[in-house]
């Protein structure tokens, strides 16, 4: 939990900045040696001992004894402000194979426990088996400085660093482990680029003197908004207490106000409970807001960033230290295995940097669950406490349920589903549809029409998905029109023909996988059509035959684009009356939901960002306006579309793009469509602009979907990157989502429900198997299993028998 922020530095007292960058940082005036020819450099200066910094140079004396090693501290040996550390198995398993001899004092101080307690309204749910390790930060420290002593390292306490360019001058390698306000990355900013990204709470690092017997998570909703205490034992009499809020409910609370001394007192009163009635106590504390330190690069000559100074990850998910102490043991080796500093120092940060960027994702994600806190305050406490357990998504429902089975049962019967069904299976009822598990097969463009025909291949692909198990089988963007097509290869609903070729597709997934439903996207392309087929060249303009283009704006999708026209009021008639006709097709084509596509940056989309719809007219500016046309379109399918058979609208809830929509105007949107009626959001993100920056990761769109389905009360899908089932039940069991969609698992293996419910031991009525496919409900044997077992172990002569 404790997030370091080297050289010793108060995480939170100082909110503070090294005296050289109180100064103002001093930019580097020459540049530092390039590396040398050799990997095992023999001057080396450490900047920072902090944990990090220490371990580095305790690991690089060790491993060359005739290396000079020298660590700059500007603080005392025991002037350090944190209180515990914590440390996983992985880290410590680490410490143990490069240093026995750290990791045997480690051992002799740790305090280990099991249980995790969240505390909320008044009830307290425990889970356990999550085998944590901590102790004092001083008594970290106080080992570290030993073994560098044994060592020889050449310890300069209470010793300000020279300027690194001096020291890049007069050493072979500068280690910068000088903490989040680094001094060093701020001299050489220009090259490092650094990205510091502030964020919305404030916390507060104190101690209570005794040892709780958990890692303790207890929310206070306050009058003034939602506390939270993040607390867990650092050895047998003493605890670390970190107290975190919003910005704007520490400033309601007078926080801002209130001296050290009287912010300690006053988290003691409101966590009372939690302690016991015992004082909290702190040490230079005060408030401050965490930052997320990203940089471009981490070396530059032979200088090279480590820990804080490279990277920060939020103390939610108890990484600072972690990271720092498996930066200097990577760094430590890459120096030993590489012949040249240069490909030392390169592969140094080609094996962290994915490392850390998982790790920062995974705090980001629990640093904004805190954040956010109060949306979940309504949740069942159960769902609560598994909600809280899943927040970085590194904790999913199968790890949980090996950790604790007991507790992940009670959350399941609390969420309601089945004895001995997995929370993908429970069903979902939207209107008159119930869906028999949780599962979609996500709409994706096949590009296979004839003349917008779907043909033979649509119907092998469509009906194979459809007897894989999904509940919810989508088509591709199905187009209104031959002029709202993206490629030649799109399907469409503009002609009786094309109707007639949809309903043999509907009517052999009614009649060959009963219990599963299929739906149909509508869309028009807007400025992003008539382009080439997707593998011969993706939003490429056709070398021949295109087609004129309309949009909301005369905004090309991409540079040297075709130029769209900009719709007009007539035109607007037309088009809205062109999805009116296909919806009424898709009706009688069989069709059991509609989904309205406006996504992606196709036409209806284009209405809604920003970025995308320049008008003046009742049709742009406001977000009432760019509202307007996808609101009046969709009233117009809502007329013709069955009042039994549901429909959804999918978004993309973010442009990843400056000036574009905003998560905020996404819960929004949502709500306009609801009201509307809207059964569900399909919340995707993107593809909007050509120059978005989307931040790829696991699961990644699946926040905005978690934010819409709170905020604007409206079920939700979440698409984007969730690949496994484990995902599904998480995300599902945990409130996230009503629904996951699922793309290319679908185009890698068609029947992926019927193999994840196999794969878990359901047999059950949310995954029912095709009476012919039923022999393969079981995964078949592979290689032999008739080998005997090793009885007997022979000795050789001389040996005892």
């Amino acid at each position: 939990m404790l997030s370091s922020q080297g050289s010793g530095a108060n995480p939170g007292a100082r909110g503070c900045v090294d005296q050289r960058l109180r100064r103002g940082a001093r930019p580097a005036t020459t540049t530092p040696h390039p590396p040398a020819a050799r990997s095992h450099p023999l001057h080396t200066a450490i900047i920072g001992g902090g944990p990090g910094g220490l371990y580095a140079a305790a690991l690089l004396k060790r491993l060359a004894p005739d290396r000079e090693v020298t660590v700059y501290e500007r603080n005392a040996p025991d002037d350090t402000f944190g209180f515990g550390v914590v440390l996983s198995d992985e880290t410590l398993g680490g410490i143990e194979h490069a240093d026995p001899a750290v990791y045997d004092a480690l051992k002799a101080h740790f305090v280990r426990w099991d249980d995790i307690d969240i505390v909320h309204r008044n009830t307290r749910h425990t889970s356990s088996g999550h085998r944590f390790a901590a102790l004092g930060r001083r008594r970290l420290l106080e080992i570290l400085h030993d073994r560098c002593r044994d060592l020889g390292v050449d310890l300069r306490l209470r010793t300000e660093a020279p300027p690194p360019d001096e020291l890049a001058r007069t050493h072979d390698l500068v280690v910068a482990a000088d903490g989040v306000h680094s001094a060093t990355r701020e001299a050489y900013r220009d090259v490092f680029r650094p990205h510091l990204t502030p964020h919305r709470c404030r916390y507060i690092w104190l101690a209570a003197d005794f040892a709780f017997d958990a890692f303790r998570f207890e929310i206070a909703e306050t009058e003034h908004g939602v506390m939270q205490l993040h607390g867990y034992p650092y050895a047998p009499d003493a605890s670390t207490v970190i107290v975190e809020m919003r910005e704007e409910v520490w400033r309601a609370a007078g926080f801002d106000e209130l001296d050290e001394a009287e912010s300690t007192a006053r988290c003691a009163k409101i966590f009372a409970d939690a302690l016991g009635g015992r004082p909290l106590r702190s040490n230079k504390s005060a408030w401050t807001t965490f930052r997320t330190v990203v940089n471009e690069r981490w070396s530059h000559g032979n200088i090279v960033l480590l820990g804080d100074a490279a990277h920060t990850a939020h103390f939610s998910i108890g990484s600072g230290t972690k990271l720092a102490v498996e930066d200097a043991l990577a760094l430590a080796a890459c120096l030993a295995e590489r012949p040249t500093l240069q490909e030392a120092l390169s592969a140094y940060e080609e094996e962290r940097r994915p490392v850390v960027t998982s790790t920062q994702r995974a705090a980001k994600a629990s640093l904004e669950w805190f954040e956010d806190l109060d949306r979940y305050l309504a949740q069942p406490p159960r769902q609560f406490a598994f909600n809280l357990l899943t927040r970085s998504r590194r904790v999913t429902h199968e790890n949980l349920r090996l950790r604790d089975a007991g507790f992940t049962d009670s959350v399941e019967r609390e969420f309601g589903c089945p004895p001995h069904t997995p929370p993908m299976f429970t069903p979902f009822r939207l209107r008159g549809l119930t869906l028999r598990n949780r599962v979609v097969v996500s709409p994706m463009d096949m590009y296979s029409a004839t003349d917008g025909v779907p043909g033979d291949f649509h119907l092998v692909h469509l009906g194979a998905r459809a007897l894989g198990g999904a509940a919810l089988v989508m088509t591709e963007m199905v187009c209104v029109s031959a002029e709202g097509r993206i490629t030649p290869g799109c399907a469409g609903l503009y002609t009786g023909r094309q109707g007639e070729a949809w309903r043999r597709i509907t009517d052999f997934v009614h009649d060959s996988a009963p219990g599963t439903a299929i739906g149909v996207q509508l869309g028009h392309s807007g400025r992003k059509g008539s382009t080439r087929l997707m593998w011969e060249g993706m939003d490429e303009p056709l070398p021949e035959g295109n087609w004129p283009l309309v949009a909301p704006s005369p905004l090309p999708y991409r540079p040297g684009g075709q130029i769209p026209s900009e719709l007009t009021g007539a035109q607007l008639t037309d088009v809205r009356e062109q999805f009116r006709a296909a919806a009424a097709r898709a009706a009688g084509a069989g069709f059991d939901l509609l989904e309205l596509h406006c996504a992606h940056g196709y036409l209806l989309s284009g209405f809604l960002s920003p970025l995308t719809n320049r008008r003046t007219d009742a049709y742009g500016g406001s977000l009432e306006g760019r509202l307007r046309f996808p609101l009046e379109v969709f009233d117009a399918v809502r007329e013709v579309w069955p009042d039994e058979r549901p429909m959804t609208v999918r978004i993309s809830a973010t442009d990843w793009a400056e000036g574009g929509t905003s998560a905020e105007e996404a819960v929004e949107i949502a709500r306009a469509f609801a009201a509307h009626g809207a059964d569900a959001i399909d919340v995707s993100t993107g593809q909007v602009v050509a120059g978005e920056r989307p931040e790829f990761g696991r699961s990644y769109q699946t926040p905005y979907a978690d934010r819409i389905r709170h905020e604007a009360g409206v079920p939700v899908i979440a698409v984007g990157a969730i690949s496994s089932w484990d995902d599904v039940n998480s995300l599902v069991l945990a409130g996230r989502t009503d629904l996951c969609a699922l793309a290319r698992p679908h185009l890698y293996d068609p029947h992926w429900t019927l193999h994840a419910a196999a794969e878990q031991g359901y047999d059950g009525p949310g995954a029912a198997w095709p009476a012919p496919y039923r022999a393969g409900s079981r995964p078949p044997r592979t290689g032999r299993t008739d080998d005997p077992k090793p009885r007997l172990t022979l000795r050789g002569p001389g040996q005892d028998g």
